[in-house]
């Protein structure tokens, strides 16, 4: 072994004699040479530096390719680093490993398959993940046959009738079938030639045979091949994170990474290879990678993943484009509630998409005398939020339209539509006034509120109407059954937190009253009914255009509670209500699981529905804001599809589900959806925590644009079946909440180590896919870059013969002298197969008889290449 410039070489030595033939003992069989190889390798061991925090895994010695014989082991391993606990999980060909042996001891990961089958070749993946990152390595493994390996043929190329430029009278033909499965042996071969090689035909030459007899033949790999991989694993260098662009503007997302040539790349967008189009570019190189998108379009917004392959490892970086543009108008009319003959207030709904920037604020315009003039003013360019009292330039018994628009960083929206015309005379309904609720202990409810029928039960209680003696308003009351401390706390902490929560899709808590017998909240009475029952109406039209509608407005809700650090926990369908019976607007109820967040404080929870649950609650790990994300992804699902992604025979079967994360799009049941909705579902229902999209990205999707903007669209329009919804709703009636409690509760203790090790055996779909195409593209034939050249040396020295070999898999190398494959016998030969393809024979001492051609010949599983020179060694005088 020799170290220079920082990397380790390996050197194999061997003792070897030239020979063209063979003895045979009593017994028919060839006889053994007396000498058996001997291969001595030292390494050196790499001391790891050791950094402080939670470092990701990375594979500091990636897996190797290999070339095992049928019966044998395969035998697969790397070293890994990263902050514990580190799980590993096994693919081959992108799909789960079910067979073998696997193992993490020491940061070695090892895949055993003992007794290979020629099936068991192919593409082997390990993918490494700790709480920090993931990482994988891959390598490609050839298995040969038993009948390619038991046929190995010494074959040479006897032609008696050499080329007529030629000075030699013998060259070899190619061994066929020595490294490759016999299915894999290529119709041609290709033959490289020295300066002064023969020029012979490379098919078709007289071929003698010699008997099929087993030998000892000196075959070698690359050093990297066998022994410790010195170069660093393929890597990023300073990667773009984000690229915002206007609409129009050329975006280019250029990715430059390390590693060992070949590198071969693709990106991936919504799940599907990036294919150069007319506005799509893709440039790249053994160093760089470059997506360049012409004309950018708010649907050209999202997530594009780039994807590296080399020789011994591979990376992913995902890139975020945002496409900004002026925003859409507000999705609805503005709906004016009148106070007084002089001041009324107004309210609406915000931009469904809202132009790839954060909306800033609105600009609200009047239209006085609607019908008789069409002149605008501007009320306010500096309102904030979806709501404005507006209190003077009104007059009584006046007549008014009004619309908005909204502002972001890019400018500002064509306007809303116009409201219904409001005639200053005719009072509205109230609308809700958000008040900070203290909990009165003095009086009873009674003594303000008329109690009427029971309109449900949960798992807190029981829920009446109620109408307040004194101005008639309808109300609902939510009625503790609790009487012990604990449940008397959880009441008093859900109305604390509603005191946080005031905003138009949140239902209102307007007063609580607490003595010794009960204690009850008084809530904002939303008449309409659950979404889903309303959906299935049969007057109803249910299409994907409306889904849009209410995801958006579940968005907003959720998204105003992240803004104060408040998680919701328990989002259901039926917890998305219906305003009235007639409209399309909704709000979101039942804060009783909610809790807000401290950032330097984990909370874990042990609560919720088990199909809507999200893994890090059941595994009983710290919740984030993204815990709610996942539960609007099952409902998404749900509501397009009208089945549960995740609903089992059982509760129980149902979490396992949900650990696993063990979901799939049902093709009958989306073959109507758009892919934008597909993908908006996918990136909700993404197991790793980070991966899952926040309020504000779900609220740009391309999905919610793309909708709104080509309405038009029959896949976008059409009426949705009910009848799958109907039959998940029938189901959910039965289904009790105490019950689903207590199987996420037995979950939770029985079966946590073993959906923990699920978590880290499953990865993304399209990321296995994208590394099998990279790995097919990295493959190619041997080719010799450099051949070898005919050398002249006198009787004593030492003689080198060097080539330069590319391909991949790595191909392995046998040297030939007149033909014959080099044996293990006398004389001392070293042979230098590195890391970059060079290979060199080295003779020492050589003599007169060491003259003649030498070949070279490549094998991978893909062909074979050859390449030849003449040595001649020169009498000493």
């Amino acid at each position: 072994m020799s170290i220079a410039d920082g990397k380790t070489r390996y050197v194999s030595t061997f003792r070897i004699q030239l020979s063209s033939s063979q003895s045979k003992g009593d017994n028919g069989q060839v006889s053994q040479p007396a000498h058996i190889p001997t291969i001595t390798t030292d390494l050196v061991s790499s001391k790891h530096s050791h950094t402080s925090g939670l470092d990701p895994p990375l594979f500091t010695e990636p897996l190797e390719d290999c070339i095992v014989d049928e019966g044998n082991d395969i035998t697969l391993k790397g070293t890994i680093t990263g902050s514990q606990p580190i799980s590993v999980s096994w693919l081959h060909n992108g799909e789960p490993v079910l067979f073998g042996k696997s193992s993490l001891v020491g940061g070695v990961v090892t895949l055993v398959v003992r007794e290979c089958l020629p099936e068991d070749a192919g593409a082997y993946t390990c993918v490494a993940e700790n709480t920090a990152g993931k990482t994988s390595s891959s390598s490609a493994v050839c298995v040969r046959d038993y009948e390619t390996i038991i046929g190995i043929r010494n074959n040479i190329a006897n032609t008696s009738h050499s080329h007529p430029n030629s000075s030699h009278p013998h060259t070899p033909d190619m061994l066929s079938g020595v490294l490759n499965s016999s299915q894999n042996v290529p119709d041609d071969i290709s033959v490289f030639k020295g300066p002064q090689s023969p020029q012979s035909p490379q098919t078709g030459s007289p071929i003698t045979s010699s008997p099929a007899l087993k030998r000892e033949v000196l075959v070698k790999r690359r050093s990297s091949s066998v022994f410790v991989f010195t170069a660093p694993p393929l890597q990023f260098v300073d990667p773009l994170d984000r690229l915002e662009v206007h609409v129009g503007e050329t975006a280019r997302l250029k990715c430059v990474f390390k590693g060992s040539s070949p590198v071969a790349s693709c990106w991936v967008y919504n799940k599907k290879e990036v294919v150069e189009s007319s506005r799509f570019h893709i440039e790249s190189c053994n160093e760089s990678s470059s997506l360049v998108i012409s004309e950018a379009l708010p649907e050209d917004s999202g997530r594009y993943t780039i994807f590296v392959r080399d020789r011994k490892s591979s990376a992913q970086h995902t890139v975020t484009l945002n496409v900004i543009d002026l925003p859409q108008p507000p999705a609805s009319c503005p709906v004016a509630y009148v106070l007084s003959p002089h001041s009324l207030v107004l309210s609406w709904s915000g931009p469904s998409y809202d132009g790839g920037s954060a909306v800033t604020g609105y600009v609200v315009e009047v239209c006085e005398s609607p019908g008789a003039t069409d002149q605008w003013r501007e009320l306010t360019a500096q309102c904030k939020s979806t709501s404005l009292r507006v209190t003077s330039g009104l007059q009584p018994q006046g007549e008014y339209c009004f619309r908005v628009r909204a502002c972001n960083a890019v400018g500002v929206s064509e306007p809303s539509q116009e409201s219904q015309p409001i005639r200053m005379d005719k009072l509205g309904e109230k609308p809700v006034e958000y008040v900070a609720v203290t909990i009165n202990t003095e009086d009873k409810l009674t003594d303000h509120y008329n109690v009427h029928e029971k309109l449900g039960v949960g798992k807190f209680g029981q829920v009446f109407r109620m109408t307040h003696k004194e101005m008639g308003r309808v109300c609902a009351g939510k009625f503790y059954k609790g009487r012990r401390t604990k449940e008397r706390e959880a009441a008093r902490k859900e109305i604390e937190l509603m005191n946080f929560l005031h905003h138009p899709k949140l239902v209102q808590c307007l007063a609580a009253y607490d003595n010794k017998a009960e204690m009850v909240m008084v809530m904002e009475y939303v008449a309409g009914g659950e979404l889903f029952e309303r959906i299935v109406d049969d007057s109803f039209e249910h299409t994907e255009v409306s889904s849009v509608g209410y995801m958006r407005q579940i968005l907003e809700g959720i998204q105003y509670m992240h803004q104060q650090n408040i998680v919701h926990l328990d989002l259901k369908p039926e917890n998305i209500v219906c305003v009235d019976r007639t409209g399309i607007q909704v709000k979101i109820i039942d804060f009783g699981l909610a809790s807000k967040l401290d950032p330097n404080t984990p909370v874990k929870v042990m609560h919720g529905t088990p199909e809507f649950v999200a893994p890090e609650v059941i595994n009983y790990e710290p919740i984030c804001l993204a815990t709610d994300m996942w539960s609007i992804g099952v409902i998404c699902y749900i509501l397009l599809s009208g089945e549960s992604p995740f609903q089992g025979e059982s509760d129980s079967e149902t979490l396992t589900l949900v650990t696993a994360a063990q979901w799939e799009f049902d093709e009958e049941s989306f073959e109507d959806i758009t892919d934008l909705a597909k993908d908006f579902i996918s990136s909700l229902l993404s197991k790793d925590v980070r991966r899952r999209m926040s309020c504000e990205e779900a609220m740009a999707h391309s999905w919610l644009v793309y909708t709104c903007v080509d309405s038009s669209s029959s896949s976008s329009t059409k009426n949705l079946s009910k009848d799958k919804m109907k039959r998940f709703l029938t189901r959910q009636k039965w289904k009790k909440t105490g019950k689903a409690l207590l199987a996420l509760k037995r979950m939770a203790i029985l079966s946590k180590p073993e959906v923990n090790n699920t978590f880290f055996s499953l990865v993304v779909i399209e990321t296995e896919k994208a590394l099998h195409s990279l790995e097919l593209k990295l493959q190619s034939k041997p080719e010799f870059s450099k051949t070898l050249s005919d050398l002249t040396v006198p009787q004593g020295s030492s003689a080198q013969l060097s080539c330069l070999i590319t391909g991949y898999p790595d191909p392995e190398v046998v040297w030939l002298k007149a033909g014959e494959l080099l044996e293990l016998q006398e004389e001392c030969v070293q042979v230098d197969y590195e890391e970059d393809g060079s290979c060199t024979l080295t003779l020492e001492n050589v003599s007169l008889h060491h003259s003649g051609l030498y070949s070279c010949k490549a094998t991978n599983v893909l062909g074979e290449a050859l390449c030849s020179a003449t040595l001649t060694v020169q009498q000493k005088d």
